[in-house]
């Protein structure tokens, strides 16, 4: 089993309102992206190479699901932010075997030429107050990254800000060097991007 950094997650009150944020912070457009009829989301993306980045909001045209939305969506409020980060993992069952629990149960999705799984929350919450990443499984060979086009920006670092630094290290077992961990006061993240316009910073 190995788990690989897979991507961002920015999150928002309307999708538009979070395209904005980020297309003005970072000085590119974004591409892609869909809607999830079963998390009644919707996302917009940004290929950062290897990694993507993800902006995700309800969606008002979907039916609102009996159950909470991933990524705790349903109690979001404020400007657009980083919220969270996702692992891509080659077996879901034993990724979540040697995770926290409360990391979820895999769900099955799919939308036009992409399948995978995810793990969802019973509540929406991740481990740590969502600092622990969501867990994916793509199901088929063809992932995002693939298709978007490059902008030239790539993810410098990922810093995430926790009360239980050590236990949040120690859950982790972290291999990319980009992802580092901050004992901070409460859960934040803070991702630093490389971009035809110099650094830019998204928090």
């Amino acid at each position: 089993m190995t788990l690989t950094f897979d991507h961002i997650a920015v999150s928002a009150r309307t999708l538009q309102e979070g395209v904005d944020w980020v297309e003005h912070s970072l000085g590119v457009k974004m591409a892609g992206g869909g809607a999830h009829p079963l998390m009644a989301t919707h996302n917009r993306l940004l290929g950062l190479g290897d990694l993507y980045l993800e902006v995700i909001a309800v969606d008002p045209a979907g039916a609102a699901p009996s159950h909470p939305r991933w990524f705790d969506l349903d109690r979001f409020s404020g400007p657009p932010r980083v919220t969270n980060w996702v692992m891509r993992t080659d077996d879901m069952t034993a990724a979540l075997a040697a995770s926290p629990k409360g990391c979820g149960a895999p769900l099955s999705l799919a939308r036009g030429d992409y399948r995978w799984q995810m793990a969802v929350p019973r509540d929406g919450i991740l481990p740590y107050d969502g600092a622990f990443p969501a867990l994916i499984q793509w199901q088929t060979p063809l992932h995002p990254t693939q298709s978007l086009p490059d902008c030239g920006v790539r993810l410098a670092s990922l810093t995430i800000e926790h009360p239980q630094t050590a236990e949040l290290q120690a859950a982790l077992a972290l291999h990319d060097p980009r992802i580092i961990l901050v004992q901070g006061a409460q859960k934040a993240l803070t991702a630093t991007f490389q971009t035809p316009h110099g650094e830019r910073i998204l928090r």
